[in-house]
């Protein structure tokens, strides 16, 4: 699929860049998520992966850990993605 995320390894580095967070807890679990998932996040994912990376380091930890939920707003692709991140 051209222009897909799976297409474009530039996209992917950048992703996989985007990711790093501030918070050690965060790096981990995504350092996790992308050795489990990388080679098969669809360009839906990608979506929902942005979405939550849209979100500061602390709301985004307490998510995962599931401290908080996710509001009525996000999206199901985010949902989707937070439950991926959550298995890791």
């Amino acid at each position: 699929m051209a222009g897909s995320h799976q297409a474009d390894d530039a996209r992917r580095r950048r992703l996989r860049w985007r990711s790093r967070r501030g918070l050690l807890e965060n790096d981990l679990v995504f350092e996790r998520f992308f050795d489990r998932y990388e080679e098969s996040l669809t360009d839906d994912d990608v979506a929902g992966l942005d979405e939550l990376l849209g979100l500061t380091d602390n709301e985004l930890l307490d998510l995962i850990l599931g401290r908080t939920e996710p509001g009525q707003d996000a999206s199901p692709q985010a949902r989707r993605v937070l439950g991926m991140l959550r298995e890791v």
